[in-house]
């Protein structure tokens, strides 16, 4: 099994990561100290994510590397592929131009 590069930039679904954080009753600072907390648990390092950045996340989907998107789960205590957004059309959607139906 290969390697996923950690700066490899991906499309968090900001959605997801909002609801997971409201389900907590956290604000974004909340979570940004549970990243913190849980990153200096896990490796001995404190790593952190700012809320401005979680702002850009939760709001715009803003690309971040694969590492940030790390740092987010340890923090939500999940899998980081559940926060990833899904960029692949649905079976039943045409793309744009394409005829339909």
């Amino acid at each position: 099994m290969g390697s996923f590069d950690d700066d490899a930039r991906v499309r968090p679904d900001g959605l997801t990561i909002r609801r997971l954080r409201r389900q907590r009753g956290w604000s974004r600072g909340e979570l940004a100290a549970a990243i913190e907390r849980r990153s200096r648990e896990a490796t001995g390092r404190v790593e952190s994510v700012s809320r401005n950045l979680l702002q850009g996340i939760e709001e715009a989907n803003e690309r971040v590397p694969y590492a940030t998107l790390c740092l987010v789960s340890l923090g939500l205590d999940c899998n980081p592929v559940e926060l990833l957004q899904d960029e692949r059309p649905a079976e039943d959607e045409a793309p744009l131009g394409s005829p339909t139906r």
